[in-house]
């Protein structure tokens, strides 16, 4: 077994107090902490490995009973239209970098329907392409509007 000669090199000096220059400033932290940072060899392959582990949802198909039921809401807010009802809507929307994407659900007065775009508007701007839409509640639906928004 070999011992290591130079454990004890540098205990006559371990225990004085750090030299601090009177000639040249102190560098400040950040830019001490900078001088350390790793050599970007490869820039952007940071992000690379980041969008490559970021998930995305697949989309679903809806059955034709789905389908029909929400042809049957987009009717109904066809009709109330006048009223900007608040609705919750729930929507695809597709990823801009890779395949798939993520579900939104929203929830906010419409205001529009597109279809000429076959879109819906809400009064926030916001525009859902009704393909997207997997799913929409709210109170027409279900006949608790308040009494100022029932159909004469």
């Amino acid at each position: 077994m070999m011992l290591n000669r130079n454990s004890h090199a540098y205990d006559d000096i371990i225990s004085l107090p750090h030299h601090i220059s009177s000639h040249h400033p102190q560098m400040p932290i950040h830019d001490r902490a900078a001088q350390f940072a790793p050599f970007a060899a490869l820039s952007g392959h940071e992000d690379a490995i980041w969008e490559t582990a970021r998930r995305t949802e697949e989309r679903m198909e809806l059955d034709e009973d789905a389908k029909a039921v929400l042809d049957e809401k987009m009717a109904m807010l066809q009709m109330l239209l006048p009223r900007q009802p608040q609705i919750t809507v729930t929507y695809f929307k597709p990823d801009e970098k890779k395949s798939g994407g993520s579900y939104i659900t929203v929830t906010g007065n419409i205001k529009k329907i597109d279809e000429y775009e076959d879109t819906i508007m809400l009064a926030d701007g916001l525009k859902i392409f009704v393909k997207e839409i997997c799913n929409i509640e709210g109170d027409i639906f279900t006949g608790k509007l308040p009494k100022t928004h029932n159909i004469r």
